[in-house]
């Protein structure tokens, strides 16, 4: 006799609330499917993801259930039973035929369940080594700088005179660059180690200060789609912390080859299967790209709308293709696109005043719903696209420690990067942060 199986068709996507809800691409591809679509999130985000569910209208309405879990970023897997627990708790109700990692916080966990359910995904090994900076350190040695990782039984063995400055400190599971401080001393290192807390693994690490950039690289069964570099700038050349401020899709440098192809061997030694990674390198004094860090997952700030303004067409289709078992394809860009976050001063933001003809900042607060940008025609002229400030008016910007304490970004796209330069710095001077 055979049996049908009458629960409804599902996919999860599991990350931060807002991760998700800034992307809504993920969620019309997947109605457009037929598919429920699950959302697992942290517990700390139930009141912001409610408030919006609660719209009759936007992309969060399509959205059919939410699992809230607990766990801590400075814990390593405390995530895990929260996601598995979520997931056996929908198992008896749908057939779920996809997972995605949207976001950081639970690429690990949502591993799991997509081994268990044999999906396609990136793979176990990829899953647990993209969430532990320490074990990049040990899988990925050949291509890192050199590191001395400290658990936290090992903090007061620790000879700070015996390190070579000037030295990184990064907790071993955190993102959004929190927690990353330059030392340039002895001092610094016992300092910045007791801010840390007493169960928090830390690496100590060579501080590369050569150029920064990504790669973008979309898997399917093992080969590589689609493979990208990034350009990028950090405020780490003149403050002690790590934050990023802009995001170059589309151009070409001399180190892209050796980008790539280190990319490719960092993916090879992973067993990187289905999915998209997004790894972070520098160059070191000879031109050798070092690994900062690779993540399972798409991709944050707005790189996601930098690859639709350069290539016309959106990543996020292709990502949930690949997590479906579809065949999945992307074009090479044909604009160079960027994000730019702006160093604001210091106090309570008042206003963000634009002087550009056809555009207003878009005040996006604590919803961080994005509106789409429309991307032009290869050979239109260099454009503004939009400016976005994600702070409510009232919030004291404070300075830039981590991702999260940024408040005003903008984007563009031109046909070359000449022209992008130029526009960067039109757009600058006529962007004006209010704060009392």
């Amino acid at each position: 006799m055979t049996h049908t199986d009458d629960r409804p068709r599902a996919f999860i996507l599991t990350g931060a609330f807002w991760v998700i809800c800034r992307s809504p691409r993920y969620l019309t591809e997947l109605a457009d499917r037929g598919l429920k679509i699950l959302v697992v999130t942290p517990e700390g985000f139930r009141d912001r993801a409610e408030a919006v569910r609660a719209q009759d209208s936007g992309p969060a309405s399509l959205i059919d259930d939410v699992a809230y879990v607990t766990g801590s970023l400075d814990k390593e897997a405390s995530f895990n039973p929260g996601v598995v627990a979520a997931f056996t708790a929908w198992r008896a109700r749908y057939r779920v035929e996809g997972v995605y990692a949207v976001g950081e916080t639970l690429v690990e966990p949502t591993g799991i369940i997509a081994d268990l359910l044999g999906l396609p995904f990136p793979g176990l090994r990829a899953t647990r080594v993209c969430r532990s900076k320490y074990l990049q350190r040990c899988y990925l040695h050949g291509h890192s700088p050199a590191s001395l990782i400290v658990p936290p039984s090992d903090r007061d063995r620790l000879d700070p005179a015996a390190i070579e400055y000037p030295a990184v400190l990064k907790p071993a599971t955190r993102h959004s660059s929190s927690g990353v401080v330059t030392a340039d001393s002895p001092a610094d290192i016992a300092r910045e180690l007791s801010a840390y807390p007493d169960h928090e693994t830390v690496l100590i690490e060579q501080k590369i200060t050569g150029p920064e950039y990504s790669v973008e690289t979309l898997s399917q069964d093992r080969r590589r789609v689609f493979a990208s570099v990034t350009a990028k700038t950090t405020t780490d050349t003149h403050s002690r912390a790590f934050v990023e401020l802009s995001h170059t899709v589309g151009g070409t440098g001399p180190a892209d080859r050796a980008l790539l192809d280190a990319n490719a061997e960092v993916l090879d030694r992973l067993g990187f299967a289905d999915g998209i990674t997004h790894s972070e390198w520098r160059l070191d004094d000879t031109g050798t790209p070092r690994l900062m860090e690779i993540a399972a997952r798409t991709p944050g700030d707005g790189l996601l709308p930098l690859y639709e303004l350069a290539t016309g067409l959106p990543l996020e289709d292709q990502i949930i293709r690949i997590a479906l078992g579809e065949r999945a394809d992307y074009p090479r860009p044909a604009r160079v696109a960027r994000q730019v976050y702006l160093e604001h001063p210091l106090g309570v933001l008042e206003d963000v005043r634009l002087d550009w003809p056809g555009v207003t900042a878009s005040w996006i607060g604590e919803t961080d719903l994005w509106p789409r940008l429309e991307p032009g025609g290869p050979d239109d002229a260099p454009s503004l696209r939009a400016v976005f400030v994600h702070k409510e008016k009232g919030t004291r910007l404070e300075p830039l420690r981590s991702s999260d304490d940024r408040a005003v970004t903008f984007y563009i796209d031109a046909p070359d990067t000449q022209g992008l330069d130029e526009l960067e710095a039109r757009v600058r001077s006529a962007i004006d942060i209010v704060v009392s």
